[in-house]
Order: C-alpha cells, then structure tokens, then sequence
C-alpha cells in the first residue's frame, strides 16, 4: 500500500476542510469519544487489553483531524484554533498512551468533601488533571505552597481578581512586545525579527533580552489567566473543592537554578506529556540524563508543532536548539553537585539561571517572532495596557537614537 493511499484510507483529503458541523462529527468527535472511553477504562480494573487495543485507533483518528480540519477557515486571526486542535490532539494521544502503559488501573486519592467514588467523574478529573494531582501516577509532583483562602468563595474571589490582573500582564505585555516587532524587519513575509540589523550588536542582543522578557511574562500572564477562570468554574459550578485547585506558578523569576525553575517554579501541566514522548524512550538509551534530555526534545516537539499551525515552512531548529539546550544546563548543574557537593543557588545561581535562559530563551522566541502573525490587537487592548504600551514603545524609541 502506497503513503497516499494509506492517507486515503483514513480519509485524509488533499486539502483541509473548514470546520463545520458535519466536518466537527465526521473528524473531531470520534478522537475525542474514544479519549474518553480510554480515560474510563483507564480507571476500570480489568481492562488493559482493551486500552492496548484501543490506543493505535485513538492516535490514528487524532492524526486524521489535525491533517484534515482546518479550524480558522483560512483566516490569520483566528490560527490559535488549529494551535489548540493540534496540541489537544497530540496531548490526548499522549496522555492515553500513558493510561494504556499502566497495567493496573489508575486510582485517585483526591476527591471534593463528601463525595463518593464513581467511575465517570474520576474519568472526567483524568481528562482533566494535566498535571495528575490527586492520582497515583503523578506521585513526584511538585505542588507548590497554597498561600489562598480555604473557604471556596473567598478562594473563587481570590482566583478572580487574579484572573483579571494577569488578563492585564497577558494583554499589556503581547501588545508591547509587538510593538518592539514592527513587521518588514526580519526576512520572513508578515514576521519579525528580535534582533534589529539598525542597531549595534552592544543594543541589538540586551534589547533581544528584553522583548524575550516580556513575552515570557506574557505567556506566564495567559496561562494564569487560563488557570484562574478554570478554577473559577470548577469551584462555583462543578462544586469542587480549593484543594483540587493548587497554584500553577511557584515564582519562577525568583529560581536560583534551572533545576528550580523547571521543576518547581514553571508550571507542570505537561510533564507527563514530555516524559511519555521523549523522556523515558530516551532514557532507555541514556539512562537518567536521557530522561532530562527527551524531555525537553518533546517540548521542543510540543512547541514546533504550535509554530508549524502558523507557518507550515517554519524551521525547526529553533525550537529544537532553544529548548534542547535546557537539557544540557540542567546536567551542568547536576555536574557541578557532583564534583562539589554543593549545589546550583544564590546570588550566582540566580544569574546563571537568569543569563541561560535568555540566551537560549531569545532562539526560541526568535521562531515565534519570525510567524506571521495577526498584528490587529495593536489597535485594541485595555486602556493600562495601553499604557505600559506607550512606555515600552518609547523606550524603543529611545534605544535608536543611541
């Protein structure tokens, strides 16, 4: 049988279909139903022959919708809804994976006060629970302190006005790095560039570093944003309890290693999706640095896949360098445990962090700003956002007529 008429045989078109409501039927729904079947006999004692059979169906239908649905009608605005297919679509394939691996079933220990046990709802808190808190296979987890109210209004009052301040970093910080991006300046048609070629290589890479800043802030501002109104609708409407609920972010500016950083202070909503991908298959060639490795070649996977929903031409290597390369830091500081018995911290710990992942954080970040993204929210956004905007842009000003 031939590639393409193995394509074929999945009914993959030769062009994407806009999403409708047949297309919706025909190519989102059956992953997503046998996701979930897989989620409830991932749960189930007894069922680990039929989760090995039922997996290959479930990653071969996820395949079929990316490659055959096209979720923003052709529309550069509205690209994040072939981002969030895709990415769903790999995760769910991934993470079933993972129920399929398990030969026993999974249990939960977590569950809302006065509750009893039941078969759906702990295959909905699977789907659900990225991060696995509350389950057996997710033992090593860090959960950071909880410094929020215990009463569930208070906490939903709490994760409110949290929402709506990190709305404000999310929105003010995109539209100032924008600004800092003007289109024309890189060499991809409707991208950027981070490094600007009018300015001396002494201002051109510290104001790199800065744009780079500010876009981590905000992403770390959306994704808390994401995490609050999520917990918002599970305590007021779902009836769930704060301790289901624990933080997303453990500060990660303040991390004094890249150990701290990514496995206390950056969110850990994918780490299991990471392991599954590359950690442990790598770690059977490389032992335990194999599984540092792999995993953060899924994330550069995880990544490429977001950039390749935007521009198909997309290079991979950005992802692939600028996230591979926390891999080797991360051995360099066990390294140095080793050799000295004392381990990465400080003042200097800090630094080293801090300087390692700008170095590297600008070649990823170099991939996002080379997209062509929609520029249209420059026009729009809050007013404080607006705001820091007009700070941000004059302070750019400012930098070319040095």
């Amino acid at each position: 049988m031939s590639f393409a008429s193995s394509w074929n045989a999945l009914g993959v078109p030769s062009t994407r279909i806009p999403i409708d409501g047949a297309t919706f039927i025909s190519h989102v729904l059956p992953p997503v139903v046998f996701y979930i079947a897989s989620a409830v006999l991932a749960v189930t004692p007894q069922t680990h022959t039929v989760r090995v059979a039922l997996w290959p169906l479930i990653a071969l239908l996820a395949l079929r919708a990316v490659l055959s649905v096209d979720m923003s009608h052709g529309k550069p605005e509205c690209a994040f809804l072939d981002t969030f297919l895709a990415l769903f679509m790999f995760s769910s394939a991934t993470r079933s994976l993972g129920w399929t691996l398990a030969k026993g079933p999974l249990v939960r220990h977590l569950r809302p006060r006065n509750s009893s046990p039941s078969t759906i709802m702990d295959a909905l808190d699977l789907i659900s629970s990225y991060r696995g808190y509350g389950w057996d296979w997710s033992r090593r987890l860090y959960i950071p302190r909880e410094t929020r109210p215990a009463n569930r209004i208070a906490f939903a009052l709490h994760a409110s006005l949290s929402a709506v301040a990190h709305a404000f970093i999310c929105i003010g910080f995109y539209l100032a790095a924008f600004t800092m991006l003007p289109l024309g300046v890189g060499d991809v048609p409707g991208g950027s560039t981070l490094f600007d070629d009018t300015l001396p290589f002494w201002l051109r890479y510290p104001r790199a570093c800065i744009i780079s800043v500010i876009t981590a802030f905000a992403t770390y501002g959306g994704m808390q944003m994401f995490y609050d109104l999520c917990t918002i609708a599970g305590i007021l409407f779902l009836g769930q309890d704060p301790a289901q609920w624990p933080p997303a972010f453990d500060s990660p500016w303040r991390a004094t290693s890249l150990i701290d950083f990514w496995g206390r202070g950056w969110h850990q909503f994918l780490r299991q999706v990471f392991l599954l991908v590359g950690g442990y298959p790598l770690s059977l060639v490389l032992g335990r640095d194999g599984i540092i490795i792999g995993a953060f070649l899924a994330s550069a996977l995880w990544h490429h896949i977001m950039v390749l929903t935007f521009d198909s031409r997309a290079g991979y290597w950005w992802m692939f360098v600028g996230f591979g390369m926390m891999g080797p830091g991360i051995l360099a500081e066990q390294a140095f445990h080793r050799v000295t018995g004392r381990r990465v911290g400080g003042v200097v710990g800090w630094i080293w962090t801090m300087a390692w992942l700008l170095v590297w954080g600008n070649v990823f970040f170099e991939g996002f700003a080379r997209l062509p993204m929609d520029r249209s929210i420059l026009n729009g956004g809050m007013r404080p956002a607006r705001i820091l905007v007009g700070l941000v842009g004059s302070f750019d000003d400012w930098l070319h007529t040095i």
